[in-house]
């Protein structure tokens, strides 16, 4: 077969774009929900959720306690960037009253208090629905997830999302990494990222690095479907709040407050 000179290096320059992204590719993939709960090769839900009790963070860990969000970081590369304009976060910590602004007012015991913030991986994410690109997608088992390669920082996502769970990359994110954990990828300038309930680890048959780490058990995850599980055991028996019920999203982050 004959080829032309434009031919050849276009497939050229294919090739090379896909040897670039395949450490991105290969993550996604192995991201992906396995076939039926429980198989070797991983853990399968029909919905992930967590319950956050934060009576066992404050009573056992108190506010000083970093070891879920420092496990967190450090598993996904989660540069520390001095700039609060430009930090880069995806658990993070905020007072009651800017985690619940509805509730302002209606439970002062709790005002000033810190509550573990992340994604709350929405049954009906706002975020999915104005991505121009589909960078930020819903797998079927509810986790929303970021394709960096997807992403052409256009920010509407982080318009979309009423909870703050979104950090764009101002800066490229890897100089300020003291050590880089090797099995998942870094980010580039230009793109937005977020918790993604350690999709990757889930594939390898672990629980999500914040709910390993926590050492007081305040860190519950589990399948929101299956009757058995016990997020669904919490929810039966204790009083559990989401963020912004209102807006409609259906959260699968709860929180115990007593």
């Amino acid at each position: 077969m004959q080829m032309d000179r434009r031919t050849f290096l276009k497939m050229g320059g294919l090739g090379l774009l896909g040897l670039m992204a395949a450490p991105v590719i290969d993550v996604l993939l192995r991201s992906e929900p396995a076939r039926g709960a429980g198989t070797s090769s991983g853990t399968a839900a029909a919905r992930w959720a967590l319950v956050v009790d934060m009576k066992k963070c404050w009573e056992s860990g108190g506010s000083a306690c970093q070891d879920c969000i420092l496990a967190c970081h450090r598993a996904h590369n989660v540069p520390d960037i001095p700039d609060p304009q430009e930090q880069v976060r995806w658990i993070w910590k905020e007072p009651f009253e800017h985690a619940f602004p509805e509730q302002r007012g209606r439970a002062e015991s709790l005002a000033g208090k810190p509550f573990l913030v992340l994604c709350n991986h929405c049954s009906d994410p706002p975020c999915v629905r104005v991505c121009p690109t589909r960078a930020t997608f819903k797998r079927k088992d509810g986790i929303v997830m970021m394709d960096y390669h997807r992403c052409i920082g256009c920010r509407y996502c982080m318009a979309a999302c009423p909870y703050g769970a979104r950090s764009f990359n101002f800066r490229d994110p890897r100089p300020y990494l003291s050590t880089a954990n090797p099995a998942y990828p870094t980010r580039e300038r230009g793109v937005v990222e977020k918790c993604n309930f350690c999709a990757e680890r889930l594939a390898d048959g672990l629980p999500p690095a914040c709910v390993e780490a926590c050492r007081y058990g305040a860190l519950v995850f589990g399948d929101l479907e299956d009757p058995r599980s016990p997020v669904r055991e919490i929810l039966r028996t204790r009083f559990t709040i989401c963020r912004k019920p209102e807006l409609g999203t259906r959260p699968n982050v709860y929180y115990v407050v007593g």
